[in-house]
């Protein structure tokens, strides 16, 4: 259980806009690149987003705009974040160091899942000295209570990957959909 989106979910109770995207796209071959004028630095969900569910190697229909962001945001300023590998979950950090392995992208060690990770993300690259401003990250991910949500908390650009790898049949992920379309954002 994700007891740190749990909690945050709440959040959008008083403020229902903390789980509104930057950008919407369908499936991350729609991602625009560069993303935005002002994004230094990007964070990107796994599952769903670039590759298929609880799989380490990128969707092959994804691979060359995979490249691409790579090249664009080569070294540290780009960054997997999930809540599967590289979390405390992850057993001596094996999927990390397979997902680093397949995608050639640094996976961050969090201790806490997203979205409560946010300042464990922007330590990373204030020390790496990518950024100098959450305004200059991009969070991109399929779900809205904790990517987005995550992106929103830390006053960053959120990028909501709609579709994703596959339409996702969870019943959460149904009704974030859902309540996108009701709130009309």
């Amino acid at each position: 259980m994700n007891i740190s989106g749990t909690l945050n979910t709440l959040r959008l109770l008083y403020n229902p806009s903390l789980c509104k995207p930057s950008l919407v796209v369908s499936t991350f071959n729609d991602l625009p690149i560069p993303i935005h004028d002002s994004i230094k630095a990007v964070v990107v969900d796994k599952d769903n987003c670039i590759a298929f569910p609880h799989d380490n190697g990128i969707w092959p229909a994804y691979s060359r705009h995979w490249e691409s962001l790579k090249s664009k945001y080569p070294d540290k300023s780009l960054l997997i974040v999930s809540n599967t590998a590289g979390s405390t979950f992850d057993k001596d950090y094996l999927q990390a160091k397979l997902l680093e392995d397949k995608t050639g992208v640094p996976v961050l060690r969090h201790s806490t899942k997203k979205p409560g990770c946010h300042s464990e993300i922007l330590d990373y690259f204030y020390e790496n000295k990518i950024i100098t401003s959450p305004k200059e990250v991009a969070v991109i991910g399929d779900r809205l209570f904790t990517d987005i949500l995550m992106a929103n908390m830390m006053g960053s650009y959120g990028v909501w990957i709609r579709d994703g790898v596959k339409i996702s049949s969870n019943p959460l992920s149904k009704f974030e959909k859902k309540l996108y379309d009701f709130l009309g954002f």
